[in-house]
């Protein structure tokens, strides 16, 4: 028997021990590792009697070997990506249609507003301090632009029903 049938036969008979504990395609691609091992370290070892332990012996260390990475990396509790089920990061369709009914309800009861208080919101949703207020709007001090603001809330919660938030 040549070498290379010998080979063969020895690596059906090495996959069929990996298959045995691990899955078919890594059986063979480590069985192909073995092959390449015994060719490179062991070209002395001819009879198959010899390379039958020292196969089996190799590829015993191999499985040990990718277990050990596997259990490194993580790999062996993974989950496939199809089976995980991701929330839906949007608004529902009921949050949706309150956050639109309520934008109406605050943008028709700031058109009754005065023209102040509407100037006043509309300065403080550009992000304007009280002090940048208090020089647009031309107030003697910062503390007339609190009371404003004060008073401009009051109204515009009494416009919208007197709650702030939907219950």
């Amino acid at each position: 028997m040549d070498r290379d049938e010998i080979l063969a036969r020895l690596r059906e008979r090495v996959v069929a021990f990996a298959a045995s504990r691990i899955s078919r395609d890594v059986a063979e691609d480590l069985a192909q590792e073995v092959l390449i091992v015994l060719h490179d370290k062991y070209p002395e070892v001819t009879r198959i009697e010899d390379l039958l332990p020292l196969s089996l012996q190799i590829m015993r260390f191999k499985m040990a070997g990718l277990r050990r990475k596997v259990q490194r990396r993580g790999e062996s509790g993974q989950i496939s990506v199809d089976e995980i089920q991701l929330p839906d990061s949007g608004s529902s369709p009921e949050t949706h249609a309150r956050r639109e009914e309520l934008l109406r309800t605050l943008t028709a009861a700031i058109e009754k507003l005065q023209p102040k208080c509407k100037e006043l919101f509309r300065l403080k949703l550009l992000g304007k301090t009280f002090a940048e207020i208090q020089q647009e709007l031309g107030a003697a001090s910062i503390n007339t632009v609190y009371t404003w603001d004060s008073r401009c809330r009051k109204n515009l919660l009494e416009l919208i029903g007197g709650r702030w938030e939907a219950e």
